[in-house]
Protein backbone atom coordinates (compact mmCIF):
# COMPACT_ATOMS: atom_id res chain seq x y z
CA UNK A 1 0.00 0.00 0.00
CA UNK A 2 2.54 2.34 0.73
CA UNK A 3 4.57 1.80 -1.81
CA UNK A 4 1.72 2.36 -4.23
CA UNK A 5 1.08 5.68 -3.03
CA UNK A 6 4.48 6.35 -3.34
CA UNK A 7 4.55 5.56 -6.68
CA UNK A 8 1.58 7.65 -7.38
CA UNK A 9 3.35 10.50 -5.82
CA UNK A 10 6.19 10.65 -8.51
CA UNK A 11 3.91 9.82 -11.28
CA UNK A 12 2.23 13.29 -10.17
CA UNK A 13 5.14 15.14 -9.87
CA UNK A 14 6.54 14.14 -12.95
CA UNK A 15 3.36 15.10 -14.73
CA UNK A 16 3.63 18.54 -13.07
CA UNK A 17 7.49 18.92 -14.00
CA UNK A 18 6.71 17.99 -16.96
CA UNK A 19 3.52 20.38 -17.76
CA UNK A 20 6.09 23.69 -15.79
CA UNK A 21 8.53 22.96 -18.14
CA UNK A 22 6.03 23.18 -21.07
CA UNK A 23 4.69 26.26 -19.87
CA UNK A 24 8.13 27.08 -19.59
CA UNK A 25 9.44 26.65 -22.88
CA UNK A 26 6.19 28.17 -24.79
CA UNK A 27 7.04 31.75 -23.08
CA UNK A 28 10.40 31.49 -23.48
CA UNK A 29 10.03 30.68 -27.48
CA UNK A 30 10.87 32.99 -30.07
CA UNK A 31 7.83 34.15 -31.70
CA UNK A 32 6.16 32.77 -34.90
CA UNK A 33 7.32 34.12 -38.24
CA UNK A 34 4.81 37.20 -39.53
CA UNK A 35 3.97 37.25 -43.27
CA UNK A 36 5.51 40.21 -44.98
CA UNK A 37 4.75 42.01 -48.33
CA UNK A 38 7.78 42.56 -50.73
CA UNK A 39 8.67 46.04 -50.78
CA UNK A 40 11.28 47.15 -53.37
CA UNK A 41 13.07 49.59 -51.00
CA UNK A 42 13.95 46.63 -48.99
CA UNK A 43 15.57 45.11 -51.60
CA UNK A 44 17.96 48.17 -52.04
CA UNK A 45 18.24 48.48 -48.29
CA UNK A 46 19.14 44.52 -47.77
CA UNK A 47 22.33 44.95 -50.62
CA UNK A 48 23.84 47.43 -48.13
CA UNK A 49 26.86 47.94 -50.30
CA UNK A 50 25.44 51.15 -52.24
CA UNK A 51 25.24 48.90 -55.57
CA UNK A 52 21.81 49.58 -57.58
CA UNK A 53 19.08 47.00 -56.77
CA UNK A 54 18.68 44.19 -59.67
CA UNK A 55 17.04 44.54 -62.34
CA UNK A 56 13.21 42.79 -63.22
CA UNK A 57 10.93 41.49 -60.10
CA UNK A 58 10.68 42.12 -56.74
CA UNK A 59 10.57 38.60 -56.45
CA UNK A 60 13.50 37.82 -58.68
CA UNK A 61 16.12 39.81 -56.58
CA UNK A 62 18.64 36.51 -57.85
CA UNK A 63 18.30 38.05 -61.52
CA UNK A 64 16.90 34.95 -62.92
CA UNK A 65 14.90 34.33 -66.30
CA UNK A 66 12.15 36.74 -66.00
CA UNK A 67 9.89 37.45 -69.21
CA UNK A 68 7.65 40.90 -69.39
CA UNK A 69 5.33 41.22 -72.16
CA UNK A 70 4.92 44.31 -73.67
CA UNK A 71 2.47 43.71 -76.75
CA UNK A 72 0.11 46.31 -75.78
CA UNK A 73 2.89 48.96 -75.72
CA UNK A 74 4.27 47.84 -78.48
CA UNK A 75 1.44 47.79 -80.78
CA UNK A 76 -0.02 50.97 -79.62
CA UNK A 77 3.65 52.66 -79.91
CA UNK A 78 4.44 51.63 -83.58
CA UNK A 79 0.82 52.83 -84.88
CA UNK A 80 1.26 56.22 -83.32
CA UNK A 81 4.52 56.77 -84.69
CA UNK A 82 3.63 54.97 -88.01
CA UNK A 83 0.12 56.56 -88.50
CA UNK A 84 2.52 59.92 -88.30
CA UNK A 85 4.80 59.61 -91.37
CA UNK A 86 2.77 62.02 -93.42
CA UNK A 87 2.46 62.33 -97.24
CA UNK A 88 5.57 62.53 -100.53
CA UNK A 89 5.26 64.15 -103.70
CA UNK A 90 6.65 62.14 -106.54
CA UNK A 91 7.01 63.57 -110.70
CA UNK A 92 3.79 62.15 -111.66
CA UNK A 93 1.95 62.52 -108.31
CA UNK A 94 1.81 62.12 -104.44
CA UNK A 95 0.67 59.89 -101.99
CA UNK A 96 -0.05 59.66 -97.74
CA UNK A 97 0.03 56.54 -95.28
CA UNK A 98 -3.50 56.44 -94.21
CA UNK A 99 -3.55 54.10 -90.86
CA UNK A 100 -2.04 50.68 -89.77
CA UNK A 101 -4.37 48.19 -91.07
CA UNK A 102 -2.38 45.30 -89.51
CA UNK A 103 0.31 45.07 -86.89
CA UNK A 104 0.95 41.87 -85.58
CA UNK A 105 4.06 40.27 -83.98
CA UNK A 106 5.48 40.43 -79.97
CA UNK A 107 7.59 42.36 -77.96
CA UNK A 108 9.20 41.45 -74.80
CA UNK A 109 11.92 41.77 -72.08
CA UNK A 110 14.19 39.16 -70.76
CA UNK A 111 16.19 39.67 -67.55
CA UNK A 112 18.82 37.45 -67.69
CA UNK A 113 21.54 36.99 -64.78
CA UNK A 114 20.46 40.50 -63.95
CA UNK A 115 20.81 41.59 -67.67
CA UNK A 116 17.98 43.28 -69.75
CA UNK A 117 17.22 42.12 -73.17
CA UNK A 118 14.82 43.28 -75.37
CA UNK A 119 13.26 41.91 -78.54
CA UNK A 120 10.41 41.64 -81.25
CA UNK A 121 9.05 40.34 -84.17
CA UNK A 122 6.15 42.08 -86.14
CA UNK A 123 3.92 41.83 -89.61
CA UNK A 124 2.63 45.18 -90.91
CA UNK A 125 0.37 46.53 -93.30
CA UNK A 126 -0.07 50.40 -94.08
CA UNK A 127 -3.08 51.68 -95.74
CA UNK A 128 -2.18 54.28 -98.20
CA UNK A 129 -4.14 56.56 -100.92
CA UNK A 130 -2.76 58.69 -103.51
CA UNK A 131 -3.23 60.52 -106.62
CA UNK A 132 -0.94 60.18 -109.99
CA UNK A 133 -1.00 61.76 -113.57
CA UNK A 134 -1.94 59.19 -116.12
CA UNK A 135 -2.67 59.86 -119.60
CA UNK A 136 -3.14 63.46 -118.88
CA UNK A 137 -5.71 62.49 -116.18
CA UNK A 138 -5.81 62.64 -112.32
CA UNK A 139 -5.99 58.90 -111.05
CA UNK A 140 -6.86 57.95 -107.28
CA UNK A 141 -5.37 54.87 -106.34
CA UNK A 142 -5.43 52.97 -102.74
CA UNK A 143 -4.40 50.06 -101.51
CA UNK A 144 -1.73 48.89 -99.11
CA UNK A 145 1.71 48.36 -98.24
CA UNK A 146 2.55 44.85 -96.59
CA UNK A 147 6.40 44.79 -94.49
CA UNK A 148 6.80 40.92 -94.26
CA UNK A 149 7.89 39.94 -90.57
CA UNK A 150 11.04 41.25 -89.36
CA UNK A 151 12.68 41.33 -85.68
CA UNK A 152 14.88 43.47 -84.00
CA UNK A 153 17.90 44.28 -85.39
CA UNK A 154 16.88 43.57 -89.10
CA UNK A 155 15.05 47.16 -90.26
CA UNK A 156 18.31 47.80 -92.94
CA UNK A 157 16.46 44.44 -94.52
CA UNK A 158 13.18 45.55 -94.33
CA UNK A 159 11.25 44.94 -97.46
CA UNK A 160 7.12 46.85 -98.71
CA UNK A 161 5.17 45.25 -100.63
CA UNK A 162 2.74 47.30 -102.55
CA UNK A 163 -0.88 45.65 -102.54
CA UNK A 164 -4.15 47.98 -104.83
CA UNK A 165 -7.17 47.77 -104.24
CA UNK A 166 -8.44 48.19 -107.45
CA UNK A 167 -5.37 48.32 -110.31
CA UNK A 168 -7.74 47.14 -113.02
CA UNK A 169 -7.41 50.46 -114.92
CA UNK A 170 -3.81 50.82 -114.35
CA UNK A 171 -1.81 49.82 -117.24
CA UNK A 172 1.18 47.49 -116.52
CA UNK A 173 3.65 50.40 -116.91
CA UNK A 174 1.77 52.86 -114.90
CA UNK A 175 1.72 49.78 -111.64
CA UNK A 176 5.29 49.85 -111.79
CA UNK A 177 6.13 53.74 -111.93
CA UNK A 178 4.03 54.11 -108.99
CA UNK A 179 5.07 51.03 -107.17
CA UNK A 180 8.34 52.31 -107.09
CA UNK A 181 7.21 55.81 -106.07
CA UNK A 182 5.75 53.92 -103.16
CA UNK A 183 8.51 52.22 -101.85
CA UNK A 184 9.94 55.66 -101.21
CA UNK A 185 8.02 55.22 -98.36
CA UNK A 186 10.56 52.15 -96.98
CA UNK A 187 13.56 55.08 -95.76
CA UNK A 188 11.03 56.87 -92.85
CA UNK A 189 9.26 53.54 -92.02
CA UNK A 190 13.02 52.52 -91.51
CA UNK A 191 13.27 55.37 -89.88
CA UNK A 192 10.37 55.42 -87.40
CA UNK A 193 11.21 51.93 -86.74
CA UNK A 194 14.27 52.45 -85.49
CA UNK A 195 12.85 55.44 -83.11
CA UNK A 196 10.42 52.34 -81.98
CA UNK A 197 14.04 50.00 -81.29
CA UNK A 198 15.23 53.00 -79.24
CA UNK A 199 12.32 53.65 -76.58
CA UNK A 200 11.96 49.42 -76.75
CA UNK A 201 15.48 49.62 -75.16
CA UNK A 202 14.48 52.08 -72.57
CA UNK A 203 11.61 50.14 -71.47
Amino acid sequence: MEETATATAAESEKASSYRYWVREATGDAAPLPVPRKLDPSAATAANGNGNPPPLGSVWNQAGTWEEKNLNSWANNRIKELLGSLGSLEFPTGKASIDGVSKCTGDAFLVTVRNKKRVGYNYELSLKFKGEWLIKEEDMKVKGHLDIPEFSFGELEDLEVAVRFSDDKSLASDDKKQICKDLKSFLSPIREKLHAFEEELKDR
